[in-house]
């Protein structure tokens, strides 16, 4: 019971502060372009600060685990396929497939992801947290805009479309932070008191404020009907992707608890909030995105919770393969 009431007091604020920011959106009568000033904070200012603190202080042999990249990139990139292959078994629509691969696979690792698992797991897990933060996201925005490009989406040339991921990925906030956090790491650099406390204070709204977006954002974008497929992918994102991370991560090696852990915590997160970014840039399956962070946000209220407590509890190995 104890352990019960543990986790309750865990998740309870991440999923309350997306209770209060969909109640808010239901109830209050703002212009949903009220949030582009707070969505521009949140990936701008607050995340890439707490990004950069997560990454700075830690040594580089635990920013270089390759093999511990190549498992978890690669159970997101399963992830990708099945959801893709449902969503064309549903649609037969190559954009619309691309979209029911990203809904499967894309875990909430901006927002929720740091908080909820350094807070489940300690700060022993920030390495594997960042690692799979970045390179998931270079996997699925390099995939997506690639496949919109051979689907005629993209309006430009394969080379063109090449150069542009490139770029987005050498200037997305998130990466330079990374970037940055990397060099400090390396020059044993620090930052003058007053910059890091900013950097401090910055941090600790990320989680917040991202998750009340989340909410405002879901309810702002009503759930007229759930598509066919939709079931499928939120069971592969919260079931199967972390199932898969547990597989290969067993396959390839010993990790040790905390970072497979972490890795499943992460994969279980529900759908990312991007999906919706994404989808509206295409104009691509809005619904069907609207559809699946909702439900998979609800329904990872009860997965996260027993994934989190047989962590808890020791009932099953990080390791199937000792």
């Amino acid at each position: 019971m104890s352990e019960l009431i543990g986790l309750f007091n865990l998740l309870a604020p991440f999923f309350g502060l997306i209770g209060l920011g969909f109640l808010c959106g239901k109830f209050v009568r703002q212009p949903e372009a009220g949030l582009a000033w707070m969505q521009f904070f949140v990936i701008y200012v607050a995340l890439p600060c707490l990004f950069f603190r997560l990454i700075a202080d830690k040594p580089l042999d635990q920013l270089t685990n390759w093999s511990f990249i190549a498992a978890t990139t690669l159970a997101t990139f399963c992830a990708f396929a099945l959801s893709f292959s449902a969503g064309w078994r549903y649609t037969k629509d190559l954009p619309q497939s691309v979209m029911q691969g990203v809904a499967g696979s894309y875990s909430n690792i901006g927002y929720m992801g740091p908080p909820l698992v350094l807070a489940a797991l300690g700060q022993a897990a920030s390495a594997p947290v960042v690692l799979i933060f970045v390179f998931d996201n270079l996997l699925l925005f390099s995939l997506i805009p690639l496949l919109m490009s051979v689907a005629g989406l993209e309006k430009l040339s394969l080379g063109a479309t090449i150069r542009r991921i490139v770029w987005r990925i050498l200037t997305h906030p998130f990466n330079v932070a990374t970037m940055l956090g990397i060099a400090a790491s390396y020059l044993h650099l620090t930052l003058p008191a007053p910059v890091n406390q900013m950097v401090t204070w910055l941090s600790g709204a990320a989680a917040p404020c991202a998750l009340f977006i989340l909410g405002v954002t879901v309810a702002m974008r009503p759930l007229r009907r759930i598509p066919g497929e939709v079931p499928i992918l939120v069971v592969t994102k919260l079931v199967l992707h972390p199932l898969f991370v547990w597989i290969l991560l067993s396959a390839v090696g010993d990790f040790g608890a905390t970072w497979t852990y972490a890795a499943l915590t992460m994969a279980a997160l529900p759908p990312a909030l991007n999906i919706f970014v994404i989808s509206t840039q295409y104009n691509v399956g809005v619904e069907r995105a609207s559809a699946c962070v909702l439900i998979g946000t609800i329904g990872s209220m009860l997965t996260l919770t027993t994934l989190l407590f047989v962590i808890r509890t020791g009932m099953v190995p990080y390791d199937l393969f000792p």
